[in-house]
């Protein structure tokens, strides 16, 4: 029997970072290297840089130069190692230029498995490389990584990137929270703080906030999702019978909350980005609502970059899970699996336990997952018990990153150079 030629894998960080996406890198890296010297038929992992844009540019990191100890410092590193973008490759009839130029990088640098680490557009991405793969006639394989914050890839129990953030959500909340209530006395003191979270058209990082409430009666005292359409009335109701009752109101508010008409109440920029407008300022929007209806001071913070970036208050599960489906998916791709995206199956609540299974990619980026009625309170504004079940396993556990001499996380990586090109440039 002839052996299976080695081939080498191409891998690449798709939209929005998150504090674990670099430990999904390190677990395909560290899988293939540890296949290799099984015998497996796997040659070296390419990064491209600035993800997408960099198979285009063919702008490739060749990953066998990493030492062990870095391949392993990926798990510690919040941010994109390799760098990530949300260019992504568009339909065949769109840009046929763009799949004469992926197919050429695939055939120069001898690439035989395509791994995409991303959201709902990338895992459309991956199931487009399969399409590419079978119209230049190239043998290839390729699987999605699942990785978003948003938490609204169907048909995985959570995407890796969610349970750290809402782990820094939750922490957040219950530390604002402590600061309001010290600050609260008084007429002309602050009574309602509002956290602005991301969430444009599912509210998970606004409901993972409930776990701040370790008591009935704590904060948040209410959660305002895309999911519920706003009514201002109720809102203010609410908000001033919580202050009735204990001097001061806590509230989390994704940044696409919307109104009966199902449009969103603030937009701050109209032009697109990635495909749609930039939400953002609903926080201050609702401060200044109650504000002029209560006559209550208000004080608003948003999460923005901070939310997705801090790796120095990880959850250990969502740690091992982004480390996981990275290593899962170079395996699947290896054994000729393709066109699925690496899919984590909850077997138990608690204690939790997963393991992971394949699923379509075919009409994955078509759908999105919002947040289930169940998982909200009859009136929702808040977390049901069913939706706290969910929640609390994923973020569970601690891995904090190393702390150097000047007493801040240890974040120091040094990425190798690309490859040297083998084809002509290619003007974006």
């Amino acid at each position: 029997m002839i052996a299976a030629r080695s081939r080498n894998a191409l891998y690449f960080q798709s939209g929005g970072v998150t504090a674990v996406i670099n430990a999904t890198a390190g677990g395909v890296i560290d899988a293939a290297r540890s296949l290799a010297k099984a015998g497996a038929p796997i040659g070296t992992v390419l990064a491209a840089r600035n993800g997408f844009s960099g198979v285009l540019k063919e702008e490739l990191i060749d990953t066998a130069s990493l030492s062990d100890e870095a391949v392993l410092r990926l798990r510690q590193l919040p941010g994109g190692a390799f760098g990530a973008s949300r260019r992504l490759l568009p339909p065949y009839d769109e840009r046929p230029d763009q799949w004469d130029r992926v197919a050429a990088v695939l055939r120069a640098h001898d690439i035989g498995h395509v791994l995409v680490n991303g959201g709902n557009g990338s895992m459309e991405t991956a199931r487009l490389f399969v399409e590419l793969g079978r119209r230049y006639g190239l043998d290839i394989t390729a699987v999605g990584l699942p990785k978003t914050v948003d938490n609204d890839l169907l048909d995985t129990d959570v995407s890796p990137g969610f349970g750290s953030a809402a782990k820094y959500l939750a922490t957040s909340m219950r530390e604002a929270s402590l600061d309001l209530a010290a600050m609260s006395g008084g007429a002309r003191a602050t009574k309602v703080f509002i956290l602005e979270v991301m969430g444009r058209h599912a509210g998970w990082m606004a409901l993972s906030t409930a776990l701040a409430q370790d008591a009935p009666g704590a904060a948040p005292h209410l959660i305002l999702l895309p999911e519920v359409p706003f009514d201002e009335a109720r809102v203010a109701a609410a908000v001033e019978a919580t202050i009735a009752r204990g001097g001061y109101c806590a509230i989390t508010v994704a940044e696409g909350l919307s109104g009966p008409d199902g449009k969103p109440l603030a937009v701050e920029r109209d032009s697109t980005t990635y495909g749609h407008e930039q939400l953002g300022g609903v926080g201050p929007w609702l401060a200044d609502r109650l504000q002029a209806r209560l006559g209550v001071k208000c004080h608003c913070a948003v999460a923005d970059y901070l939310q997705r970036s801090a790796r120095h208050l990880a959850s250990r599960v969502d740690l091992e899970q982004a480390w996981a489906v990275g290593a899962a998916g170079l395996e699947w791709s290896l054994s000729g699996t393709t066109g699925v995206m690496v899919a984590i199956r909850r077997l138990a609540d608690a204690p939790y336990r997963w393991d992971l299974v394949p699923a379509a990619l075919e009409g994955l980026a078509d759908r999105e997952r919002k947040v289930p009625a169940d998982f909200l309170t009859a009136d929702g504004l808040h977390a049901s018990p069913a939706g706290r079940r969910y929640l609390a396993p994923l973020i569970a556990g601690e891995a904090y990153p190393p702390f150097s001499h000047d007493g801040l996380p240890d974040y120091r990586w040094d990425c190798p150079p690309v490859r040297a090109p083998r084809l002509p440039p290619f003007a974006l």
